[in-house]
């Protein structure tokens, strides 16, 4: 697939995501828009600059790989396939219909591009070492790339996952923290904070960068890094904001799993097209 390093392009790409997601959650009358928005532009990133992958060759053995570990997230991983040619954009206006391929947490039986089922919460890290330890051993040319939210860093398979990675040096393998300090139940800090991520994953022995989640030069450069960085995972700690690009939705736990109404979604969508 062709990619794209023009910021002025992936920025224009992002906002169709964010569409996309208003739209898709919208028409459910469910779903989660707020953590989906604010990983739209490290997905968007992923997609169309940095992954190599083949749309119309979804099981190509030397593609990279992505792992959302924060299924819920779904839709904007659901938006980044459609957009990249995995499947008709029309399909989007089906997610989480009955006998749809795009359901409310990735399906790799159902949905072309899909890595892993994920969406139980902690899991998926754990699941991208495993395929970093695999393809360090088969010599193969591709990475791991791999999106927890904040939220579920207070699982403990995450941090098991975090000592496996470092112990076997697995410098294929990159995750992205969606750090947006907020989880369905409230402020990250009152429900059970994860005080200083960057100083954990350092500890643990990870590389770890620190950037503006929103910002496509930072983004791109930690990529970079990482690919650069040898003998260490790389932990990319992604400063966001949840509901990203949606003025009412900013920063609002509520938005978490709850769907636009009809006439939030208008307002939403015309947000979304003046930016």
């Amino acid at each position: 697939m062709q990619t794209t390093t023009d910021i002025a392009q992936l920025e224009a790409q992002a906002r169709r995501i964010r569409r996309h997601i208003i739209e898709m959650t919208g028409i459910a009358g469910s779903g989660h828009p707020g953590g989906s928005l604010s990983a739209a532009d490290i997905v968007t990133a992923l997609y169309f600059s940095v992954m190599k992958h083949r749309p119309q060759e979804p099981s190509w053995p030397d593609r990279d790989r992505f792992v959302l570990s924060k299924g819920h997230a779904a839709p904007v991983l659901y938006a980044a396939l459609a957009e990249s040619g995995y499947y008709p954009v029309e399909a989007l206006g089906t997610l989480r219909q009955l006998g749809s391929i795009l359901q409310g947490h990735p399906d790799m039986c159902k949905t072309p591009g899909v890595e892993i089922c994920s969406g139980s919460l902690g899991q998926g890290l754990a699941a991208a070492c495993g395929m970093a330890l695999a393809g360090r051993m088969d010599r193969a040319p591709w990475r791991v790339y791999a999106m927890i939210g904040d939220g579920e860093a207070q699982e403990g398979e995450i941090w098991e996952a975090s000592m496996f990675a470092a112990h076997y040096k697995l410098d294929n393998l990159t995750c992205v923290l969606d750090f947006n300090g907020l989880q369905i139940d409230g402020r990250l800090e009152d429900v059970m904070s994860i005080d200083c991520p960057s100083e954990k994953w350092r500890s643990f022995g990870w590389h770890v960068v620190k950037i503006d989640g929103h910002d496509f030069v930072q983004i791109l450069a930690a990529f970079d890094e990482a690919k650069r960085t040898k003998n260490k995972p790389t932990m990319i700690v992604a400063r966001t904001v949840k509901g990203k690009g949606v003025s009412f939705m900013e920063n609002q736990v509520g938005f978490h799993g709850k769907a636009p109404s009809e006439e939030q979604m208008k307002q939403a969508l015309e947000e979304l097209a003046t930016e």
